[in-house]
């Protein structure tokens, strides 16, 4: 799937930062016996990176290399140059492509224009329902060979780092008060009726401080209990539970399945049955949820031979609040040119499920009147493998980890008509997923 593309600021590192030729990365791929498959997980979830979802999973630790992205994602060509660099891996000593490609996964910064970087990981277990789980080794020699010789492939146990003890005392602070949010919406909702733009995402962010370091494996493992519907990912310290795929492809298949406009769960059928109702006939909920659909369509046209959305969305139920879903799907043009599912996700973010719409000019709005860097919060995450096929969710529902510090966020999407009140409690809603799991006194 090699190309010509035009980024040509993004390379292939080592951990320590030196260049790496993407011919000197070797690359072995073999079956993993089942019964390993759960040793293999407890390892990833101390301190590896994991993207775990009903059906499918991706464990992985270490790090075989990096690809930095040092204009950002949005640079032209910067997802067909990761494509050119997997599309060169794995070749054997002798320089025979023995025909097994490195994968690279990580998450990338809101702002398409901030530097990213990705990671290929020395051991990748890939577990999906009803197949053989495959490990996925990578390495430049002699580190391959170390891998070889050792878990998983000689049948040694994975050494399991130890879990500390987990916090018991939690303080929560808001970085901008509910008055002040309230105040932000109102604005947007009168720069929005003045004409400047159709939609701005306004996102607010809450701090939590605990008196012991936060525990990857506990806070997955909670995430994976209260939001099975979801894509629980761990990150480098970018943890979460994400409800959007931003896009997925296997082979010429391709899906997205954009989220926009919600309403709160009660937990009792009949009463969120009539949530659910009013959320489908809201013509604001729907206006605002049609701008999305809409962009993603139009941003999948160029790259796809057919597009495929439905005409009406469904209604999708997480733990406390429903959103309104359309789930797209797409076909790719056939050949050696054909997107990549980072290419992919690369041309449909930010959507406006998460800026706003026209971008420019809501994204404009964002950086004068947001005050505070989202970071990774609600860009791209997931994995591409050699031969293009992955999958991206959006970073929502999510925390930054450092040590004993917690950084949430969530945003909303204001409209013509929304309501600051509403707003506030809709973002309280989406940060209780996250406080959920966190804050264990």
């Amino acid at each position: 799937m090699s190309r010509p593309c035009a980024a040509g600021s993004v390379r292939l590192e080592t951990e320590e930062g030196k260049p790496l030729e993407p011919e000197e990365l070797r690359v072995l791929e073999a079956a993993l016996p089942p019964e390993r498959l759960e040793e293999v997980r407890r390892r990833a979830y101390v301190d590896g990176r994991v993207l775990e979802r009903e059906g499918k999973a991706l464990f992985t630790w270490g790090v075989a290399a990096r690809i930095v992205l040092a204009s950002g994602g949005g640079e032209p060509g910067a997802g067909a140059a990761v494509a050119d660099i997997l599309s060169r891996t794995g070749l054997d000593a002798s320089g025979r492509d023995t025909g097994a490609r490195a994968l690279v996964l990580g998450a990338l910064p809101f702002d398409p224009a901030v530097p990213g970087t990705l990671v290929v990981p020395e051991v990748a277990v890939v577990a999906r329902t009803g197949q053989a789980p495959r490990v996925i080794l990578a390495g430049a020699e002699p580190e391959l060979e170390r891998l070889r010789s050792g878990f998983p492939l000689a049948g040694h146990p994975p050494p399991l780092p130890p879990e500390g003890e987990l916090p018991d005392r939690f303080s929560i602070t808001s970085s901008r008060s509910h008055a002040a949010f309230r105040d932000m919406v109102a604005t947007a909702v009168a720069a929005i009726e003045e004409g400047g733009f159709d939609k701005v995402v306004l996102a607010r962010e809450v701090v939590v401080e605990a008196n012991r370091p936060f525990q990857q494996a506990d806070l997955l493992r909670r995430l994976r209990a209260l939001h099975p519907s979801c894509l629980a990912f761990a990150l480098d310290g970018f943890v979460g539970a994400s409800p959007e795929l931003l896009c997925r492809r296997q082979e010429d298949q391709v899906a997205s399945e954009p989220l926009a406009g919600t309403v709160a769960r009660s937990g009792d059928p009949e009463a969120d049955a009539r949530l659910a109702d009013s959320l489908l006939a809201s013509e604001k909920e729907r206006r605002e949820h049609r701008l999305v659909v809409e962009a993603i369509v139009s941003a999948l046209e160029p790259l796809c031979a057919e597009v495929m959305p439905p005409d009406e969305p469904v209604v999708l139920e997480l733990r406390n609040v429903a959103h309104l879903a359309t789930p797209v799907h797409a076909r790719l043009e056939e050949g050696p040119d054909a997107a990549s599912a980072l290419e992919l996700a690369l041309a449909l973010h930010p959507t406006p499920a998460v800026g706003g719409w026209p971008v420019a000019p809501a994204l404009a709005y964002l950086s004068e009147h947001e005050q505070f860097e989202r970071g990774l919060y609600a860009g791209p995450l997931g994995y591409v493998d050699g031969n293009g096929d992955g999958e991206w969710w959006l970073g929502l529902r999510s925390a930054q980890i450092t040590g004993t510090t917690a950084r949430l966020a969530a945003g909303v999407g204001v409209v013509e008509g929304s309501d600051p009140a509403s707003e506030l409690t809709e973002t309280q809603l989406k940060l209780q997923a996250l406080l959920a799991v966190a804050v264990r006194p």
